[in-house]
């Protein structure tokens, strides 16, 4: 009796615990019906989506700026007061509006489009950000950098010559090219081939492309898992950022009650970092996918959400104000701006008509150039425009070129400078180091010392010598926005040992140049 009584539950049992396995359902949308021929959305829409992308970015900046990288590697808990009134985003623009920095660096290209037209060149982009007031850091400056002193795109994103190329730079920028594409998806990676390579390359470039794929998808689906998932086909399968994000993927489909343990699955794959001197090591991290991923833990466990999407990916830690800007943002494209929650827009109208700093473009102005672009966008990819209704045509995503920086770089060591050595001057030109392994990057700065009466920009000179052979001349700006972000640096030498000398040219009583470390990079894991 009791073999007979098994027979019969345990189907149901194997039911039962299939289906807990598999609680979280399938995307609805339907790839063939969402990408048919055409896709009709109303001109109020589509307006509406815009702005609701564009302020989306404003919210979830502002919402996780207190967080910024102050938890680094680890989650902040729910118990960790996050400050949100009316009050915060004029706080910001008033007190603190280097806080922005990833809106306005996308509208420098769209104020590029605005003056030249949808077929501006790259090197117009380039050359926009590469001379504009605001201060940058890691790929971004490491580009301006190579941009000011003639390497041009996509030579100067490439990661041999910008050694923070795989960092979050065009991921959190990204965002005007798929809010002036809507639906067009590979229209979408096409801007993105001609502006994310001025800072970028590889998993750093895939960020961006991914992030603007995902505003782009959500135009024509407000169905979250399926445009994470559409979205993530414009990447090569075979790329590590693709690995990262198909992860998240299957890890919220087995913890689907659970952010907190996706979280801790990626930490204990995914956040070794390689490329940034500043995070190898250590527990900063400003990689792309790894930040991606917080976007995606944010968008698939908010479930459509507004304040849960945001509150999560700001709780996943690192750049804890740019990954809820991106959520929010791709939330606030399907949701439009009408139906963002009151409580998130609260205090918003108060800074719409102020320009940016560094710009002069405000809320309010980049709601109208971004709809007049995606107007521009949809016809010339075929659609139409007529009074009230506009007809565009969807594009099934199709993966970008596969690419791959710091190919058999492995971090093996940092080696640290005494400090009798870290300082170059008039009395020490000259630091000598060895090593053994395929490159290496040097940290540091230059600077005016301090107490002195000289002026604060500054270019002291230097030369580069590997092996006793002249590896390169270069100029190390004390200006800040015109910096070098490392001292210097080599990839792809010769496995074995290598002897590096350092020559200050132009020393000076009045300035200085400070080494901080090096990074030594071996050919074997």
């Amino acid at each position: 009796m009791k073999l007979k009584l098994l027979m019969y539950i345990f189907p149901v049992l194997i039911i039962i615990f299939t289906g807990c396995e598999q609680k979280k359902k399938q995307p609805g949308d339907n790839p063939e019906s969402v990408f048919s021929d055409t896709f009709t959305i109303q001109k109020k829409i589509l307006s509406d989506k815009i702005k609701g992308g564009w302020a989306g970015q404003v919210i979830g900046c502002t919402y996780g700026g207190p967080t910024e990288f102050r938890f680094c590697g680890t989650m902040i808990q729910d118990y960790t007061p996050i400050p949100w009134d009316e009050t915060r985003i004029k706080w910001y623009f008033n007190n603190a509006p280097g806080l922005y920095d990833d809106i306005y660096m996308d509208l420098t290209f769209v104020e590029v489009f605005e003056k030249e037209g949808l077929d501006a060149p790259a090197v117009s982009h380039a050359r926009a950000f590469a001379h504009a007031d605001y201060m940058l850091w890691h790929a971004n400056q490491a580009a301006r950098y190579n941009i000011l002193n003639g390497i041009e795109p996509p030579a100067s994103g490439y990661w041999e010559n910008n050694p923070h190329s795989e960092d979050i730079d065009f991921q959190i920028e990204a965002d005007f090219a798929g809010l002036m594409s809507p639906g067009m998806v590979n229209t979408t990676s096409e801007i993105c081939d001609k502006i994310g390579h001025i800072m970028n390359y590889g998993d750093g470039w895939y960020g961006g492309v991914y992030v603007a794929a995902m505003y782009s998808l959500a135009f024509i689906s407000d169905n979250v898992e399926f445009i994470v998932k559409e979205g993530l086909k414009v990447i090569p399968e075979k790329s590590d950022f693709y690995k990262c994000i198909s992860d998240i993927i299957k890890w919220y489909y087995k913890y689907p009650d659970d952010w907190k343990r996706t979280w801790f699955e990626c930490e204990k794959k995914w956040s070794s970092d390689i490329g940034c001197p500043e995070g190898v090591f250590y527990s900063f991290n400003i990689d792309a996918k790894i930040n991606a991923a917080y976007i995606i833990i944010g968008l698939l466990y908010g479930e459509g959400d507004y304040g849960k999407t945001i509150d999560i990916s700001t709780r996943c830690g690192q750049d804890s104000d740019c990954n809820p800007a991106s959520a929010a943002g791709i939330l606030g494209t399907i949701l439009g701006y009408s139906k963002i929650p009151e409580y998130w827009k609260q205090g918003l109208d108060k800074v719409e008509d102020i320009d940016f700093k560094y710009t002069s473009i405000s809320l309010n102005d980049v709601y109208k150039m971004g709809y007049n672009h995606a107007l521009q966008n949809i016809k010339r990819n075929g659609g139409t425009v007529l009074d009230d209704d506009i007809t565009l045509k969807p594009q099934k995503p199709v993966a970008v070129k596969y690419e791959k920086g710091f190919i058999n770089h492995y971090p093996s060591e940092i080696l640290h400078i005494e400090e009798s050595n870290r300082r170059l001057n008039e009395n020490n030109t000259i630091y000598n180091f060895e090593f053994e392994g395929v490159g290496f990057v040097v940290r540091g700065r230059s600077e005016a010392i301090i107490d002195s009466n000289a002026e604060s920009v500054f270019s002291p000179e230097i030369e580069v010598f590997i092996d006793n052979v002249l590896s390169e001349k270069a100029s190390l700006p004390t200006d800040f926005t015109k910096r070098r972000y490392e001292i210097c640096w080599k990839y792809n030498l010769k496995p074995g040992k290598h002897l590096v000398k350092i020559k200050f040219l132009n020393p000076g009583k009045e300035h200085q140049v400070i080494l901080d470390n090096i990074l030594i990079y071996s050919d074997k894991p």
